[in-house]
């Protein structure tokens, strides 16, 4: 089983995370932001992904330390829990509708973190929620995962159903990606030899 744990703590924050890549979308989560979880939930339902995530930020300040560090870890997570990433597909897609939405995220666990992203909002919140803090969960998740990510919302008017769109697309997205593929058995999925 690929499994990784990792605790992370700052000045800010105080994270722990347990994450299971051969799971069945078992989940405990709890960030202290409600509609964070819920999204960090779709992750682990739509990738199959297990998840223990408990973090306590300092949210009197603001909710940007509390998920940029949880995204930090998940990525930290992902890419101890893939070793050297031999067998694995390496690269995964997911197109998601959500009622009027749809959404599109691609990710390439490349070695090479980069992320594309391209959103539009009609309101700065949801749920509570800043909406700005999607871009940078994807980004610090491309940073210590080492993956090349692409998250697109190609359309949609209900933030809610954009945002949530998206997660789900992520977690499809990392489910192909991280899938091992038999016939590959113990080789590294690279005209490189390393990923």
């Amino acid at each position: 089983m690929r499994k990784a744990m990792i605790e992370r703590k700052t000045n800010e924050t105080e994270i722990k995370l347990k994450i299971n890549l051969d799971g069945s979308g078992q989940y405990n989560i709890n960030t202290g932001i409600p509609f964070f979880d819920h999204m960090l939930t779709q992750v682990a339902l739509h990738g199959l992904l297990d998840f223990e995530i408990q973090a306590r930020g300092d949210l009197e300040v603001d909710q940007h330390h509390t998920i940029e560090d949880v995204a930090l870890a998940l990525g930290q997570g992902f890419s101890e829990a893939l070793g050297d990433k031999a067998g694995i597909e390496r690269v995964g897609e997911a197109l998601v509708p959500m009622d009027e939405s749809l959404c599109q995220v691609v990710v390439d666990l490349s070695g090479r973190p980069y992320l594309v992203y391209d959103a539009e909002w009609n309101d700065p919140r949801v749920g509570g929620f800043s909406v700005t803090l999607v871009e940078h969960f994807f980004y610090s998740f491309s940073m210590t995962s080492k993956s090349t990510l692409h998250a697109r919302v190609l359309y949609g008017r209900d933030n809610h159903h954009k945002v949530e769109g998206l997660f789900k697309a992520f977690g499809r997205a990392l489910k192909k990606a991280v899938a091992l593929d038999p016939r590959r058995q113990d080789q590294i999925p690279s005209s490189k030899g390393v990923l």
